[in-house]
């Protein structure tokens, strides 16, 4: 029995010291369906400025050298969804993205990283404005984990050339969703 039981214990161990801690994202600027007006869209009415919310990340896989963040309604224009932030090229020495680092051209980002332009035709974030009684939008942020220092894509490329480079060429990847509606 004692054999037994030992042999249990140090499979346990074997499994516990096999699991590695989960890639993860957050944001500590929004809880689901409260976001702050300064963080809504600047357009259609929505009263905010576009200020991007501040995001956290942690554990991601060994030999990640640069990331790519993406941020996609999925509700939008009837369920074909709606890019609201597109960034890459984020030193893998990032931990997160400060409140306001998605402002407009990304003169706030980290060094060497690529703001691209979403739904709005224009390079940065643009926060959440769905139109007013179209229920509660799912907003997800999506950062990946890239083993190279810079995304493989094309000059000027589309949100959807980003969504699927970065997807492509990712070690791993990490998701948060938010709702908010109006």
């Amino acid at each position: 029995m004692t054999t037994l039981r030992l042999g249990f214990t140090m499979l346990a161990l074997v499994a516990f010291a096999g699991h590695a801690a989960a890639f993860e994202i957050s944001s500590p600027s929004v809880s689901d369906g409260k976001w702050d007006a300064k963080y809504l869209g600047d357009k259609a009415g929505c009263g905010g400025q576009s200020v991007s919310i501040a995001l956290a990340w942690k554990d991601p896989p060994a030999g990640t050298r640069s990331y790519a963040l993406t941020m996609f309604d999925t509700d939008a224009n009837g369920g074909k969804g709606f890019w609201h932030w597109l960034a890459w090229n984020i030193p893998a020495s990032a931990k997160g993205l400060r409140e306001g680092a998605g402002a407009q051209g990304g003169k706030r980002m980290p060094k060497g990283a690529v703001s691209g332009k979403g739904g709005v035709g224009r390079a940065g974030y643009f926060g959440p404005c769905p139109p007013p009684g179209s229920g509660q939008h799912h907003y997800v942020f999506t950062l990946y984990a890239l083993g190279e220092k810079t995304l493989r894509t094309p000059d000027n490329p589309s949100p959807e050339m980003v969504s699927v480079a970065a997807k492509s060429q990712a070690l791993g990847e990490a998701s948060v969703t938010y709702t908010y509606g109006r």
